[in-house]
């Protein structure tokens, strides 16, 4: 990663159609195959899919899609965002992921964290009093497989393993793995004393509210005598031809996600000015190719991280606003941040 890397991520959302009515999931993600293939095309770096069991989110089985998107694609890297490692068994994980990276020739990197849906835990017998010990747990395991041939691993949340072998290997060069972390210290320490990559889920406030985080990150690589891994970073947002279009074509979509969420986690209603002030100052990257651009150049800069992938699906948007999202986003504001960040 020697210079900014720029992706996309996406959770399926389910859109509506020209009559405003729910596509069904099987076109849904098709079309997120198509917006993979198109992001591909023009020379973005990853595409990370989220994994939900719910109505409302159509990928819940983000490895087989990748493994679509692979087969028509030759260089986007392949990911997640994040793959619920707390309700999966990390064995079969690790086995679909070195799969993946096999069929895509080293593109495959997950991105392993806790969601921030519970939904998993009922529906694949988990209870959420192990909320805790679950990650804990499959997270050092996870580590272990992609590190040692042969595996002893014992814990409380699953069989243990004794001199275990886990097929396909990876390859000589590996595969890169993340962790999702959404701004807890101890997640952050976590992910230093497994030697993994640092993805922070930011979104909403200031985006240098989590600088400390990545301080953080620094000075206990530095304390445990680990090389730093390049840092990666996680906001939602759209680009318009200009930012009054942008606004405007975004904000129904939003609002239609955030009053569904609120609902069902008691939050306050969303209003037209708070989300307007998340775009002037927090974590909503909407706008014309220039006002995204310059936006993601600052909070590159703030964090110093080396990876911005942008959440460019947000509720129920339309399949050729996200491809014109996409468009404007790999042909514009790519070029485009990356001639800011190079001081032109």
């Amino acid at each position: 990663m020697d210079r900014i890397a720029l992706g996309l991520d996406s959770f399926g959302d389910v859109n509506l159609d020209a009559d405003g009515r729910p596509v069904p999931m099987d076109q849904v993600l098709r079309d997120v195959v198509e917006q993979a293939v198109l992001a591909d095309s023009l020379g973005i770096d990853f595409i990370g899919l989220g994994e939900h069991h719910r109505p409302d989110f159509a990928i819940s089985a983000p490895e087989i899609l990748l493994a679509a998107i692979a087969g028509r694609t030759s260089r986007i890297r392949l990911g997640t965002a994040v793959t619920v490692l707390s309700t999966d068994d990390p064995v079969r994980v690790f086995e679909r992921f070195s799969t993946l990276n096999a069929l895509s020739m080293g593109r495959a990197e997950p991105i392993l964290g806790r969601g921030s849906f519970t939904e998993s835990y009922g529906l694949f017998g988990f209870d959420l009093q192990d909320y805790e010990a679950l990650f804990e747990e499959r997270l050092d395991l996870f580590a272990r497989l992609l590190r040692e041939d042969r595996v002893n691993w014992q814990g409380r949340t699953r069989a243990a393993l004794v001199d275990a072998a886990v097929y396909p290997p990876l390859a000589p060069g590996g595969m890169r793995v993340w962790v999702g972390v959404g701004g807890s210290p101890q997640s952050v320490l976590r992910v230093v004393r497994h030697d993994l990559q640092l993805m922070l889920a930011i979104i909403g406030g200031q985006p240098a509210r989590f600088r400390p985080f990545v301080d953080l990150y620094h000075d206990a690589c530095a304390k445990l005598g680990r090389t730093p891994h390049p840092i990666g970073m996680h906001s939602p947002g759209y680009v318009g031809t200009s930012d009054k279009a942008a606004r405007e074509e975004f904000w129904p979509h939003y609002r239609a996600f955030n009053t569904r969420l609120g609902r069902e986690r008691g939050w306050p209603a969303i209003t037209r000015d708070s989300y307007l002030a998340e775009i002037e100052h927090g974590s909503l990257y909407v706008g014309s190719p220039q006002t995204v651009a310059h936006k993601i150049a600052a909070s590159v800069r703030a964090l110093g991280v080396a990876q911005f992938d942008l959440k460019y699906a947000t509720g129920p948007m339309p399949h050729d606003q996200l491809m014109s999202c996409i468009r404007l986003y790999g042909q514009e504001v790519i070029p485009m941040v990356r001639g800011l960040l190079a001081g032109e």
